[in-house]
């Protein structure tokens, strides 16, 4: 049985307007807020609260911003810190990403996105698969017809573990194209360079990543970037969308804010609020060119639906692909 997966937040849900909130102004809507990151310095979600933080802060919309980094557990360690101190936790937004779905669903921690207050997503890094820059394969055509060539010597690689993110996104776009998504060999790396050696020396035929990571490797020359699952050619971009080639996958690698449980919901509609207000100034575009995100900002109940959309989603894949 065949099954087709779109993973998506859209951008028609970037600009809502919220009733008194704030003016892209610089007018200040709150005094302060916390950003509580669930992993180390310089990672993806420490980049994300930083960011925000700083457009919030320097256009004048929140007042002083602080930062707390606590790895472990997946990210499970900080999410149940803001669940057993909530009480003292009204001014603080935690960062996540899509892993919390994943993770949530393989066990790696026992809660969900439901066991918090939803603020908003915010921005999004599409997914591509690339190959060496003088392989021979031009297109995901080109990429599908040297899979089903030679199957069993056909591997693909990403910076997640078998089950993670790099690895469904792959088995999204096999499936899509009308192959079995537990058919290909799937490597996984620990980094990023191991991942580029892997792909260089020919130990993997393509590589799955993200397109912020992808758009810099081909820069450098290094990569051919064969498809991104985004619905439509990224501005400033002239890599091309996996769904132009007839492979329907829509997938972002979303990134957001949660608050704690049971929060008072004037302060939460004010954080929504300051989120919304912070897409119209000069001091958020900065940010997000420098950090090359795309923003996708979906708030509220909105961001709810989101997720319970890609639990169901990715756990049905998790389940073709036998991790659940």
């Amino acid at each position: 049985m065949k099954f087709t997966r779109r993973v998506m937040m859209t951008a028609a849900a970037a600009m809502v307007a919220f009733s008194g909130a704030a003016q892209a102004d610089g007018h200040q809507v709150l005094d302060e807020i916390h950003f509580l990151i669930p992993g180390g310095a310089g990672g993806g979600w420490d980049g994300t609260a930083r960011g925000t933080g700083e457009a919030l802060t320097e256009s004048g919309i929140v007042g002083t911003a602080s930062y707390e980094n606590m790895s472990g557990g997946g990210g499970g360690v900080a999410i149940a810190h803001l669940i057993e101190n909530a009480e003292s936790m009204g001014n603080t937004m935690m960062v996540n990403s899509t892993p919390i779905v994943i993770r949530s669903l393989t066990g790696v921690f026992p809660q969900s996105f439901r066991d918090l207050t939803l603020v908003a997503g915010t921005i999004g890094d599409y997914a591509a698969l690339v190959v060496p820059a003088d392989s021979e394969i031009a297109d995901m055509n080109g990429l599908l017809e040297a899979y089903r060539t030679d199957a069993s010597s056909f591997a693909i690689g990403g910076g997640s573990v078998p089950g993670g993110m790099d690895h469904l996104v792959a088995a999204m776009a096999m499936e899509a194209a009308g192959e079995d998504p537990t058919g290909f060999n799937y490597i996984p790396y620990d980094a990023g360079g191991a991942a580029m050696a892997g792909l260089l020396s020919g130990e993997i035929q393509a590589l799955s990543t993200g397109f912020s990571e992808a758009v810099a490797l081909a820069d450098q020359g290094e990569v051919r970037i064969l498809g991104v699952t985004a619905p439509e050619r990224i501005e400033g971009s002239d890599a091309p969308t996996m769904m132009e080639q007839g492979v329907d996958v829509e997938f972002v690698n979303w990134r957001g804010f949660f608050a704690a449980p049971g929060i008072d919901e004037a302060q939460v509609e004010a954080m929504r609020a300051a989120i919304a207000a912070m897409y119209e100034t000069e001091e958020w575009e900065a940010v997000r060119a420098r950090n090359g995100w795309v923003n996708i900002h979906n708030p509220g109940s909105e961001f709810e639906t989101f997720l319970e959309e890609q639990e169901t989603q990715i756990g049905d894949l998790m389940r073709t692909l036998g991790f659940l």
